[in-house]
């Protein structure tokens, strides 16, 4: 049996606490990540939305924020932190969004493997998104991948950027990392 977009909905609202994706005609529950990975992600969504919203550039979103993927299927995934540019969502919707973000961050837990989450970064460039970006605490190491070309590690001491998508906008890699406070 294939499910569609509206049993996901209808899955979610009889299950709120669970964090879920449509792959394939199948609804995947994601189990919750763990605080290390949660925390980079937080602080990603945080650097980003401070350079975003003040320049009024576009929307930031989080892991619940899921987007409707133009293929067959109508997969519904919800990277770990997304970015879409403002002329290509004016207004925001209480629903899932129905196109791809121009940039996506996959932040890997404990759980995750990561040809998988390559597979999903995969996904995202094949259907449009400019920018993704697999986020590995574990090595501390931030692996971009573009449409074209092969992905570039990026590790403690580089910053990444997407001039493509924010002229100007750096993120240094060792600022994401969860602190010690010894």
């Amino acid at each position: 049996m294939t499910l569609t977009v509206e049993d996901l909905k209808h899955f979610q609202q009889q299950h709120p606490n669970y964090r879920l994706e449509l792959v394939d005609g199948a609804i995947i529950v994601m189990s919750p990540s763990g605080f290390e990975s949660d925390e980079i992600a937080a602080e990603i969504i945080a650097q980003l939305r401070n350079w975003v919203r003040p320049r009024r550039l576009g929307r930031v979103a989080a892991s619940s924020a899921g987007y409707i993927l133009p293929n067959a299927t109508s997969d519904t995934r919800a990277p770990d932190a997304s970015f879409i540019k403002a002329d290509r969502m004016r207004r925001t919707t209480e629903d899932f969004a129905t196109l791809v973000p121009d940039l996506i961050f996959e932040v890997r837990s404990k759980t995750d493997n990561l040809d998988t989450l390559r597979a999903k970064i995969t996904q995202f460039l094949d259907l449009g998104t400019t920018v993704g970006a697999l986020v590995d605490y574990r090595t501390q190491t931030i692996e971009v991948h573009r449409q074209q070309g092969e992905p570039v590690v990026l590790q403690n001491g580089d910053r990444f950027t997407v001039p493509e998508l924010l002229p100007g906008w750096e993120m240094e890699v060792s600022s994401i990392w969860s602190p010690e406070f010894d």
